[in-house]
């Protein structure tokens, strides 16, 4: 079983930066594509960005040139790097596991991290 544990969430003024990790451990996590979330109060959760076991990359149109997402096969671990934060990126954050790198079905789920955006 693949377990995800995020860090990095915090409260940053509009224009800055931050960075999200999301570290997985168990059998097969290095096989799995890896991603974010996010969920704003009182919305839905949404899609951020994703990355597949062999790098392949998609984006949310939302954040496209401002948020870049990476990963560090050695550590099995998923960094989210946001620049140019607005306060419309407050939500909590999520890293998800999925065998695509869709995230039609993620079936693994960190514990969520705060970002916050003040304006």
């Amino acid at each position: 079983q693949v377990q995800l544990v995020e860090s990095g969430g915090g409260l940053v003024q509009a224009g800055g930066s931050l960075r999200l990790s999301c570290a997985a451990s168990g059998r097969s996590a290095s096989n799995n594509a890896m991603g974010w979330f996010r969920q704003a109060q009182g919305k839905e959760r949404e899609f951020v960005a994703s990355i597949s076991w062999s790098g392949l990359i998609v984006y949310a149109d939302s954040v496209k040139g401002r948020f870049t997402i990476s990963k560090e096969n050695a550590k099995n671990t998923v960094y989210l790097q946001m620049n140019s934060l607005k306060p419309e990126d407050t939500a909590v954050y999520y890293c998800a596991a999925d065998r695509s790198v869709t995230m039609k079905t993620p079936g693994i789920w960190g514990q969520g991290t705060q970002v916050t955006v003040s304006s």
